[in-house]
């Protein structure tokens, strides 16, 4: 098997995997007053402690939740429903996650003024125009840190010092998903309110993510009951999806991004040489993730040589897995201009350490194979 869908999911890990054993050992409720319960909140402040190293923060600013989806959702509702009063006006761009875009729709339509900042061929903003779109009633900011499709490694450390002198009130979420544990991120040198990250992008388990909250940052929180997280997300901790969270945050401190960006290299001059009628949808060389490869092969379905590298057990993605069943075109591809074709054939390949320059070897000479015969068979 070549898994080529890391930034849908990624495996988790071995230490992952016994992490994970152990806290179910460990099964007291972490707000239960007796041993079990002691040891159950200690994983969870481990925990804190662990991720706080990776993006430079407090411990006690780490909050979990369900997922990168609930993150998204808690701080951009949590916040400008609570904050309204002190305007109307929020940002974000054209190419985030759908569990960003879907929020400020609701937020569309409940009365605020959303500016959609668009991208250029290279999938980022531009700070002129961002600039130009603050104002004194803007509250709230959102831009992704690496996008999910194509890479993009947008300026995030650039954006509060504009915000500061055009927008002071406002504050910056960014979406973290795609870059957690693979580029540096420093939340208070940046400025960074809130961040949203989700742990089974880096090897461990789904149905466990964290949100940054910066100090005297207040939300109105999505989930009320018994106040668990200072309010912020009440309910019983996942433990089990929290440990392994844990651990992986460990593991990703030994992240080799120079192995993994001499893979997608290898791998996109090994297409480039041996497949014509192809076009690399991707940034600058400064700003592309070294993880994510998203190539357009010209003239086919996308979702044929999906299903027809899963013949040679080669797993890639069509784009987001959270809107590949949509019958919608990327909003990603289309908002850095590719053309319907180029959409429609459009091929992502997310990388990871587990792999090999063997494999990106075989995934070369799959493709050769299934992009001929498939595009023989349209043109017939």
């Amino acid at each position: 098997m070549i898994y080529l869908d890391n930034a849908s999911t990624t495996e988790p890990s071995e230490n992952v995997k016994n992490a994970v054993v152990d806290a179910m050992n460990n099964f007291g409720n972490p707000s239960s007053m007796h041993r079990l319960g002691i040891n159950a909140e200690n994983i969870i402040k481990k925990a804190q402690g662990n991720i706080a190293n990776i993006i430079s923060s407090n411990p006690g600013n780490i909050f979990f939740t369900s997922g990168g989806t609930e993150s998204n959702n808690t701080a951009i509702l949590g916040y400008c429903r609570q904050n309204k009063k002190r305007g109307m006006h929020i940002i974000t761009t054209t190419v985030e996650h759908p569990s960003v875009l879907a929020p400020f729709k609701m937020l569309e339509n409940e009365g605020f003024i959303v500016t959609y900042l668009k991208t250029d061929n290279f999938g980022l903003i531009d700070l002129n125009e961002f600039e130009e779109a603050l104002t004194n009633d803007t509250i709230f900011v959102s831009v992704m840190a690496v996008n999910n499709e194509i890479g993009t490694i947008m300026p995030i450390d650039k954006l509060k010092p504009i915000m500061k002198k055009k927008a002071p009130k406002a504050v910056l979420h960014v979406d973290a998903v795609q870059a957690y544990g693979k580029i540096p991120i420093k939340v208070k040198q940046w400025g960074i309110d809130m961040l949203s990250a989700s742990g089974h992008k880096i090897h461990a388990i789904k149905g466990t993510g964290i949100l940054y909250i910066a100090d005297n940052i207040n939300i109105f929180p999505l989930l009320n009951g018994g106040g668990q997280q200072k309010n912020i997300r009440s309910g019983t901790e996942n433990v089990v999806g929290i440990a392994a969270f844990s651990k992986a945050s460990e593991d990703v401190l030994k992240y080799n991004k120079d192995y993994v960006g001499q893979l997608r290299d290898y791998l996109k001059n090994g297409i480039e040489k041996n497949i014509d009628r192809i076009k690399i949808n991707e940034s600058k060389k400064e700003t592309q993730a070294e993880h994510i490869l998203n190539i357009s092969f010209l003239g086919l379905r996308s979702e044929i040589l999906l299903h027809s590298l899963e013949m040679h057990e080669i797993y890639v993605s069509t784009g987001s897995a959270c809107s590949t069943n949509k019958p919608m075109p990327s909003h990603v591809l289309t908002s850095i201009g590719c053309s319907r074709d180029e959409i429609d054939s459009a091929i992502r390949f997310s990388l990871s350490e587990n792999l090999s320059f063997d494999d990106m070897d075989a995934v070369v000479e799959a493709l050769k194979k299934e992009v001929y015969n498939i595009r023989k068979y349209v043109r017939k």
